[in-house]
């Protein structure tokens, strides 16, 4: 019994909500770049004059991004 309710708790946790470490952005690495994007066809980055890549959020916080103005 006691090995029924660790193994619920294991699945449990396995479709639980992502940490905002492991959520995938969108950034484009041009000159002025300063945003990340949730969505990889955001109008913020119509205009990125590089390919677009994608990144954990932790990281694009990490090299100074901050969320795009026509995501917030």
């Amino acid at each position: 019994m006691k090995m029924n309710k660790v193994l619920l708790a294991l699945l449990l946790l396995s479709f639980g909500p992502s940490t905002p470490s492991e959520t995938t952005v969108y950034i484009c690495k041009g000159k002025g770049s300063k945003k990340y994007h949730y969505v990889k066809n955001c109008r913020g980055l119509s205009r990125c004059s590089t390919r677009i890549y994608q990144v954990p959020l932790h990281q694009a916080k990490e090299i100074g991004r901050g969320l795009c103005g026509w995501e917030d």
